[in-house]
């Protein structure tokens, strides 16, 4: 259930029109009053019909003409309008149930506080099953100015509780980042000129898309001037930066003028000094090294940088938050990065993902951006490197992404940041798509050539040795014969499947995967492109020096079988 609070207004009787009017679209049915102040004396145009909508607005209105008419008092913001909206799928709710939830917003708002009898007078109108309109005009019976800081937290809270108590979705409980809903204006703007976006959420879109590719905010603002975005820049008299707006080319005022929005306005992380922040920790590089050039080198670089990727730092309390944050908003960039680069037919997917994990990017807990500077520094690698077409190299860097989204999802779930682990869970969901496309021609040439029984058998029992407890779950899962190539392929090359299984388990658990074969598949890959994990980057990233991440040291192929296996079964070869 959502309650957003509008701007206060001055004209009661113009918002009646619009409640009891038949809407934009006809979409009012049956207009009426099912809560208010002293029901019994309050007329309703909806079931009198000798009731007028002024006789109505002069009735609510009447303790706001008494002030006015005091010297020096008058008001003309004094109207309090709150529609609050059940979920589409939220059962029906009576017009008793709607006026006791009425009741509950006005009191936690501050307009009708308990047993106060000289409250402001409010009604709520309900035109449609799924709505309610709370109006009320803010001056009490007394002449005061009702209590209504914080109103819209009070109110956002009461939601939550009247979601359990009736049995509706329950939604997260907001912190004031996310950003601004589209208003009905800035929908119907979209709509009559053909747009699938409205401005806000197509600049957005455009300024997320734009700070990979820039270490400064000069550069951004530049980089959106080329990607047709209408720039204004405000500066200081010294020249420095002092503030920007965006506007969408088309998007006019009445004045004919461009619709320039402030970025601060846009989300609350895209603010002028929020960017500054961002990338003053950006540390590009001085020389560029070659894998900035090859696809197949940027996407695996760019994968060895996310084994770095935790939620659990050494760092405890608000410190080890800041690293954690900086983690996650560097994540949201990487993940954009890879949209941006990968080939064409899995770019909705990641930019869907992108555009869903923007809102697990940012919380109450200030980043400490320099801690990331090696997620950041590959996700700039990617936007500067040619396209290319290594599938199994990407599949290996979203499925990457996917166990990063899920340690963020974890990670906000465990601070109480229920909109961002609801963003970052949504996020899971398109990069687990975009693999299984990425991964599936892969997947198939891999099964086609699945080894002989005998030397199959024989990987099962390395599996069974190496990950007891998901040993049931692996063997059975359709991708087994591909996992078995793998093994198979591996040890051809002169690694030891045992030990690779228990390397590739030990990088995730693998209670939440959803084909742990398939998982894998693709930790394997990229163990056995690089088994040893690199401590320098490691000791680099967690030192903060805003360095790039230096590429993976390799390991000779071992000459002969470990210990480990000796006790195991006798190998087979294909």
């Amino acid at each position: 259930m959502i309650a957003p609070i509008k701007n206060p207004g001055s004209n009661t009787r113009g918002l009646l029109a619009y409640l009891y009017g038949p809407g934009r679209h006809d979409e009012h049915r049956d207009p009426h009053i099912v809560a208010g102040f002293a029901m019994l004396a309050m007329p309703d145009p909806g079931r009198d019909e000798n009731a007028t909508l002024t006789q109505l607005a002069r009735y609510l209105d009447e303790p706001v003409r008494l002030r006015n008419s005091e010297p020096g008092k008058k008001l003309t913001d004094h109207v309090w309008h709150c529609p609050v909206r059940a979920a589409p799928e939220d059962r029906y709710l009576s017009d008793t149930e709607w006026s006791e939830i009425a009741e509950r917003i006005v009191r936690a708002a501050g307009i009708a506080p308990k047993d106060d009898d000289l409250a402001c007078r409010w009604i709520a109108v309900r035109h449609a099953d799924d709505h309610i309109h709370i109006l009320a005009t803010t001056v009490r019976e007394d002449g005061r100015r009702p209590k209504l800081h914080n109103s819209g937290q009070r109110v956002g809270a009461e939601c939550r509780e009247i979601e359990k108590d009736y049995g509706l979705r329950q939604l997260g409980t907001g912190d004031r980042t996310a950003e601004r809903r589209p208003t009905q204006a800035e929908m119907h703007k979209a709509k009559r000129l053909g747009w699938e976006q409205t401005s806000r959420e197509w600049l957005q879109d455009r300024i997320r898309a734009a700070i990979p590719h820039a270490s400064k905010a000069e550069e951004l603002l530049a980089y959106l001037q080329t990607d047709s975005v209408e720039v204004k820049i405000l500066r200081f008299p010294s020249g420095d930066l002092r503030g920007y707006s965006v506007a969408r080319p088309g998007d006019l005022k009445a004045n004919g003028q461009p619709n320039y929005i402030p970025g601060g306005k846009i989300a609350p992380d895209l603010s002028l000094p929020k960017l500054q922040a961002l990338l003053a920790a950006s540390t590009p590089e001085e020389h560029p090294t070659a894998r900035r050039n090859k696809p197949a080198t940027r996407w695996q670089h760019a994968t060895n940088v996310l084994d770095t990727f935790t939620t659990d730092h050494d760092t405890t309390g608000d410190s080890g938050d800041a690293r954690v944050q900086a983690h996650i908003t560097a994540l949201g960039e990487l993940i954009e990065a890879t949209a941006q680069t990968a080939p064409q037919d899995l770019r909705a997917e990641l930019r869907a993902a992108a555009k869903t994990f923007a809102r697990a990017q940012r919380s109450q807990i200030r980043a400490d951006h320099q801690a990331a500077s090696g997620l950041r520094q590959a996700a700039r690698d990617l936007v500067h490197a040619s396209s290319g077409k290594d599938g199994s190299t990407l599949a290996v860097l979203v499925a990457a992404l996917v166990w990063a989204a899920i340690l963020s999802q974890r990670w906000h779930t465990a601070k109480g940041h229920d909109q961002q682990a609801e963003a970052a869970r949504r996020t899971v969901q398109h990069l687990q798509a975009a693999y299984d496309q990425a991964a599936a021609d892969q997947l198939a040439f891999l099964a086609q050539r699945q080894p002989k029984e005998q030397t199959r058998n024989t990987l099962a029992s390395d599996v069974l040795a190496a990950i007891p407890d998901h040993a049931t779950r692996i063997l059975t899962d359709p991708n087994w014969p591909a996992l078995a190539t793998v093994l198979a392929d591996a040890e051809a090359g002169g690694y030891v499947p045992h030990q690779l299984l228990t390397e590739a388990a030990a990088r995730r658990e693998l209670g939440s995967a959803r084909l742990p074969a398939q998982v894998l598949i693709a930790r394997i890959q990229h163990t056995s492109y690089n088994p040893a994990p690199n401590r320098t980057v490691e000791a680099a990233l967690l030192r903060s020096t805003g360095a790039a991440a230096p590429p993976r040291q390799y390991r000779p192929k071992p000459t002969a079988a470990p210990a480990v296996e000796a006790t195991g079964p006798a190998r087979r070869h294909r």
